[in-house]
């Protein structure tokens, strides 16, 4: 049995207007926005992070929205589906929701025994609904858009297509603890024991140059328990050759950053101390949180922002 404490623990994109990834993600799609803060990389700049009613590792879909930004298109050596867990059941729901709202969807179709949807998001992110039975008695937010019991419980997975597999494979394998499931043509099913987050399918593909923009993944994080066994695995990738950045506070986890050989930005991300350690429950998605060396600039960071309604 692989380990029900690893896989998928965020993943963060390139988006579009604030206010219409909202809407999207959380009226459409019905998850929680569980914090709101800015990129601590620019501060003038939103980064939005929506996920099941809790913040569990393996829920967070987070965005850094440039409104100016143009249009992404993936590539190779990049993230190009992300995959979100609904119950095995949910299917009629979806497609009649989907359809009441407006979002065009193909399928469902079977890949490797799960029935999917596909559709996208408002920036052209690919995005699919697998319907797990795994799922069905996880819990889901209570007061979401969405019904309990047909609601989204956190990734399924994402998909990356690469040139070359076989680092990329070894890494996922050796550091992340995932196992190799399936494949079939050039895709490839590799999976933990996680009831969400589990799934990494690598496709493989001749070179496609992609281009930078809204619409795009920037990293895909996986799960550390630990500060302990964030070092460790830290130390794996020094000792492939990967460059890891040093560890680096993110207030909600820690973060290591590294180039993948295949291409894709990978994060180790520790599970805690999660959101409820950055503000009380009542607080969060609602009002801005600000690391400490940040909070003396409140008042004109708050007033660069534009205003997002939930």
């Amino acid at each position: 049995m692989t380990d029900k404490n690893k896989g998928i623990h965020h993943i963060t994109l390139l988006g579009g207007d604030a206010q219409r990834t909202t809407d999207f993600y959380v009226k459409v799609l019905g998850l929680r926005m569980i914090l709101k803060t800015v990129n601590q990389d620019d501060p003038s700049t939103y980064h939005l992070f929506f996920a099941n009613g809790s913040g569990a590792p393996g829920s967070s879909i987070t965005f850094f929205p440039w409104p100016m930004a143009t249009q992404g298109k993936p590539g190779t050596g990049e993230t190009v589906a992300i995959s979100f867990a609904v119950p095995g059941n949910s299917a009629p729901y979806w497609a009649e929701r989907f359809g009441h709202m407006g979002v065009d969807f193909e399928g469902p179709f079977n890949r490797f025994g799960y029935d999917t949807i596909r559709f996208s998001d408002p920036d052209r992110v690919s995005l699919e609904l697998v319907f797990d039975p795994v799922v069905n008695d996880l819990p889901a937010w209570e007061e979401s858009e969405v019904p309990e019991e047909f609601g989204i419980r956190g990734f399924w997975g994402t998909t990356m297509k690469l040139t070359n597999t076989s680092g990329t494979e070894d890494i996922l394998e050796a550091i992340f603890g995932f196992e190799k499931k399936k494949s079939h043509d050039a895709l490839t099913l590799w999976k933990t024991g996680a009831s969400t987050g589990s799934a990494v399918l690598i496709e493989k593909s001749e070179h496609k140059q992609g281009t930078t923009g809204r619409g795009t993944v920037h990293h895909v994080a996986f799960r550390a328990k630990d500060d302990e066994e964030q070092e460790w695995m830290r130390n794996e990738a020094l000792k492939r050759g990967l460059s890891p950045s040093p560890v680096i506070d993110r207030h909600v986890f820690r973060s290591v950053y590294f180039r993948s050989p295949g291409g894709v930005l990978f994060e180790i991300a520790t599970d805690g101390p999660g959101y409820k350690s950055a503000q009380l429950e009542e607080d969060l998605g609602h009002k801005l949180f600000l690391p400490s060396w940040l909070e003396n600039r409140r008042d004109m960071i708050e007033k660069r922002l534009p205003e997002i309604e939930l």
